[in-house]
């Protein structure tokens, strides 16, 4: 259970789907209930098998690039507090990381569930290598059996999310999205910090033997 709740908390922090919010409401304002619903868990089904594949199959990638994991936790570390101060300073982008061209083009798509809704405005840098970096220390069948649950769980937070979007947009408001943004962002930072430590750690560890 701690297990179950740390990962879960941990993807919840880093994929922050309040922070989406507002954008999947300025994307979806034009579409009915239904279409919304739909954008909803296929979003949040995209998701899901984005980060299954990281968390399975990131070690290889990781094997054939020659990179160790003490690298990808201060690679990853980075992004995640790079992601938390944008978070904390409420300097995150209303596009998060779509340009121009990509906007017009999502403006003449209709499904717009994996790209730029599960990535990268959900799973992005940060969640892949956390789970890439999680892989390394719990990969025992009972420690992959919650990772999954945890991420199936945080898939089915961000479908109930997305699908009360709108809803969610009027109660809150944009100064009610941006300060649980804060509060997220605050905890991303550490997250990030801690996988940076870890690493240093572990480097002057294997140094010191």
């Amino acid at each position: 259970m701690e297990l179950f709740i740390y990962l879960f908390a941990a993807l919840f922090s880093v994929l922050n789907p309040i922070g989406t919010v507002p954008i999947f409401v300025g994307l979806t304002q034009d579409d009915s209930k239904a279409e919304r619903s739909r954008l909803s868990i296929w979003t949040a089904i995209n998701v899901f098998i984005i980060l299954l594949i990281s968390y399975f199959i990131g070690k290889y990638v990781l094997s054939f690039f020659g990179i160790s994991l003490e690298a990808l936790r201060i690679a990853g570390g980075l992004i995640i507090v790079n992601s938390g101060f944008n978070l904390l300073s409420g300097n995150i982008s209303k596009r998060k990381g779509i340009n121009k061209r990509v906007e017009s083009d999502i403006q003449q798509r209709n499904d717009i569930a994996l790209t730029p809704l599960a990535m990268p405005m959900l799973a992005g840098p940060g969640s892949i290598s956390l789970l890439i970096a999680f892989y390394q220390e719990h990969h025992q069948m009972m420690e992959m059996v919650v990772a999954v649950l945890a991420m199936a769980g945080v898939s089915l937070v961000i479908f109930l999310i997305l699908r009360s979007a709108h809803y969610l947009s009027r109660i809150l408001g944009a100064s009610g999205i941006v300060a649980i943004s804060r509060i997220v962002g605050f905890i991303v930072i550490a997250i990030g910090i801690q996988y940076i430590v870890s690493a240093i750690v572990s480097i002057i560890k294997e140094y010191l033997m």
